[in-house]
């Protein structure tokens, strides 16, 4: 009798994760009997965990810090994980006949297809609200959708390096500012995106135009309204949850679990993205 396939989400704490329900509703619906679940694991733990998966595991998911941490345990990265320094899923490949950790990162396909589903095709100036691992997802993603400027809101400007090397590398030209200092030249952004965590305290206020004419993506999404969304919707803004994130996300690491390759749509893709939907939408 074959196995059944494993995988998993990876984070502490986990939880919360609704990774479960997405992979779930996906395996469903492609009629494969895959068992996928949240563990608790810390970067301390992390190489010994992977070390100790047997052959009827396929894949994880990896939240912070671990989309960095699993870096050094690849052989192979896609150009997206290399780009933005955080692969949140890695493949368990045996097609050769070796094991082969292969990292991807699907973060920026989940930014640019949310955008997209909201009939957003083409950026050119953005701001971002903060500068960690998101953010450099964020930045490539919009990059990919044209942005040529972009602004990025941070409470340590010292620690942005990272972040200024890869707009450099895009070609982009970034502004750093220290979080709740303004841009006073009157310029309204294509999008504000906020990349702090849903609990996360800030004390940015954005001016009703700003509001009113900018589409805001907050990648948080636990608990919603938050407090960036609110505002947004106090005066009839157009806002992006970070629930299309994570569920774009999790569909391009089906892909992966699926075919190995993130380009490479699975069977019946859009009833397979429907039931993930469903799935949290409740």
């Amino acid at each position: 009798m074959t196995p059944v396939a494993r995988l998993a989400v990876l984070g502490s704490p986990i939880a919360h994760s609704r990774s479960p329900h997405l992979h779930a509703a996906a395996y469903r619906e492609l009629g494969l009997d895959w068992e996928y679940g949240a563990v608790d694991v810390t970067g301390d733990r992390l190489a010994e965990f992977i070390g100790s998966r047997g052959p009827q595991w396929r894949g994880l998911s990896l939240t912070m810090p671990l989309k960095r941490d699993v870096l050094p345990l690849l052989d192979t990265v896609d150009e997206t994980a290399e780009l933005t320094g955080a692969a949140n899923t890695l493949l368990f490949d045996r097609s050769s006949g070796e094991l082969a950790l292969r990292g991807f990162n699907t973060d920026v396909y989940g930014v640019t297809e949310a955008f997209r589903e909201a009939g957003v095709d083409r950026l050119g100036h953005v701001q971002i609200v903060g500068g960690g691992a998101t953010a450099a997802s964020v930045l490539v993603a919009v990059k990919r959708l044209g942005a040529e400027r972009v602004l990025v809101s941070v409470r340590d400007t010292s620690r942005v390096g990272a972040l200024v090397s890869l707009a450099a590398a895009l070609d982009v030209e970034l502004t750093v500012r220290e979080l709740g200092v303004q841009d006073r030249s009157l310029v309204v952004p294509d999008a504000i995106i906020s990349t702090i965590p849903g609990h996360g305290v800030h004390d940015l206020v954005f001016a009703g135009p700003v509001r009113e004419g900018a589409v805001l993506f907050d990648v948080a999404y636990d608990p919603w309204p938050s407090a960036f969304a609110t505002a947004w919707l106090e005066v009839g803004g157009r806002v992006i949850s970070g629930l299309e994130m994570l569920l774009h996300q999790a569909l391009a690491q089906v892909r992966v679990f699926v075919s190995g390759s993130p380009e490479v749509a699975v069977d019946r893709e859009a009833r397979v993205l429907a039931a993930m939907r469903a799935s949290i939408a409740h």
